[in-house]
This record gives structure tokens, sequence and C-alpha cells, in this order.
């Protein structure tokens, strides 16, 4: 599929921040055996791994659903201004994902509600924006939904450790008073409704979209590259439990195997939206081309 698409009487846009090689698998997959690596590598390539880098290559994305009454926007990618670890996400100061944003017809002033699958660094950055050196929500009407879990394990994790991203764009929706936290089978609308699925954070929620009976699903960081679908067990290095996040992508595999839902990735190189199917022990991407 395209950027931008029709499902039943949703419209869903991918709004692009970045898309490129940007990790090497072996470090962003711990338990990942460089020898699994290379039996998989002649399908992997070129799509989800570079072969001029031999790095995984990432989409960075939000994705905008209009329903017949609300416009949200899941996941807010990295943003602009913000000090990062990474060096190529640290102080950013292109326009690529507002021009994205506007390409799909939308404004941030067209917002209704942004929702978070989780708090990391890649998928809160536009929730505020730097004006007069002060972080202000970024979408002037939306309320933020986030899981009351979720913010409740972050709040408690920076009493130990600072934590930049929280405080630069999670803290100040909350202290504007623009937050919704919210349990993890929330609903906004008759369209929209999260379903738990932790492991990468303990609050990490994936979104249902469907009226009557779920037609799509949006993952969210519950799974990373198409080799996690052949090899569910394969965890990366930032969840915070692998075990968990491993138990969870395979009960979420099984649910939707075969079944005709479509899976809205977050981070699966373009088209980033497939089908499951199964490959022996594991499962298949089966990517939905435009």
């Amino acid at each position: 599929m395209g950027t931008s698409f029709q499902l039943g009487d949703l419209t869903i846009h991918r709004v692009i921040e970045e898309e490129s090689p940007l990790f090497d698998p072996l470090t962003f997959f711990p338990n990942l055996a460089p020898e699994v690596l290379e039996e998989n590598r002649h399908w992997l390539e070129p799509q989800a791994i570079d072969p001029a880098t031999g790095k995984l290559r990432l989409a960075i994305q939000s994705y905008v659903i209009r329903t017949p009454h609300h416009t949200i926007l899941v996941d807010s990618c990295v943003g602009n201004h913000k000090p990062r670890a990474q060096p190529f996400w640290n102080q950013k100061t292109d326009d690529t994902w507002e021009r994205n944003l506007a390409a799909a017809g939308y404004s941030v002033g067209d917002i209704d509600y942004v929702m978070c699958t989780h708090l990391h660094v890649d998928h809160v950055g536009w929730n505020t924006r730097l004006e007069n050196g002060r972080w202000v929500p970024t979408f002037p009407k939306a309320r933020y939904v986030f899981a009351e879990r979720e913010v409740a394990h972050w709040e408690a994790a920076r009493k130990e450790t600072p934590n930049p991203i929280f405080e630069d764009s999670v803290l100040p929706i909350l202290e504007a008073g623009r937050a919704e936290l919210v349990a993890a089978d929330h609903g906004i609308g008759d369209h929209l409704r999260l379903t738990p699925t932790p492991g990468h954070t303990p609050g990490h929620v994936a979104v249902e979209l469907g009226k009557e009976e779920v037609t799509a699903v949006l993952t969210g960081d519950l799974i990373h590259s198409p080799l996690q679908m052949r090899y569910p067990e394969i965890s990366m290095r930032a969840d915070t439990d692998q075990k968990q996040s491993a138990e969870t992508r395979r009960r979420f595999l099984e649910c939707h195997c075969d079944t005709g839902r479509l899976l809205c990735t977050a981070h699966f190189p373009s088209p980033s939206t497939g089908h499951v199917t199964r490959w022996g022990d594991g499962f298949r991407f089966m990517a939905t081309e435009a």
C-alpha cells in the first residue's frame, strides 16, 4: 500500500520522518545468532537490510487515522531541536515530517488525538515543539492519550535516572493538562481501541482499528523487523523484558495470522503494511504493495 489508503470507512496515512539504514542487526538484536542472520540475509536484502552497510533499514513514521468522527495521530517520531544520545537523532532541524504531514492533507491543528504506543525516543518527539525556549504541545487542540501504566513506569524510572525524552516530550503535555492517562484497552469512538502488548515496555500497547470487527492493527514496537516474524523469540536491545516481549510477539502473531487483518508496522521498510502467514514454526510478513 502507499502512504495513504482506505480501509472501510477509515483513511490511513503513513507520515514518514525517516527511512534509512540505522542499526547493526547483531547489536540491535542481542540474541540473534550470526549464523541465523546469514541464513536469512538473502530474503532480508535489500528491503529490510541494506546490502551496502549491512544495517537494518528502518522507517521512523507516524500513522494518521481519519475516522468518521476524529483525526488521530499515532506515534510522533523523533522531532526537532531535542538533545538525543543517538548522533543521527540529536538536535534535528529538518522539516521532512512536517512536509509529509502536509502532503497527507493535514496540519497540526487538524489532529484531535495523539496516541503513543509507548514513550520511547522515536515515538514521542513531535508531541512538543520548541517555542521561545520552552517545550509546548505541537498539536494545539489535541488530547494526548497515554497508557497509564506506561507513564507510571517512566515516572518511577526517571527518579533513578534522568530522562530527557520524558522531560521534553511527555512532561510538558502532562503539565499543560492535555494528557489522558488511560487503561490499556481504552477506545476512542467505535473505530479505534488500544490492546496491551507488554514487553518492549511495561505499558506498551498496540492499536486496533475497525468498527464491527478488527480489520487492522498498528503494532508499535511489538516488532521491528520481518526477521522477528520468522523468529518471534528474537528480541531487541531496548526491550525492558525480552522474554515477555517474545511471548507477547508470538501470541500476537498467532492471533492475527491468516485472518486477513492488515498489520501496520512502525518500523518495517516501505510499504510497512501487510499480512501475516505461517512459515514453519514462525511467520512470514506479506507486504501489501500499492
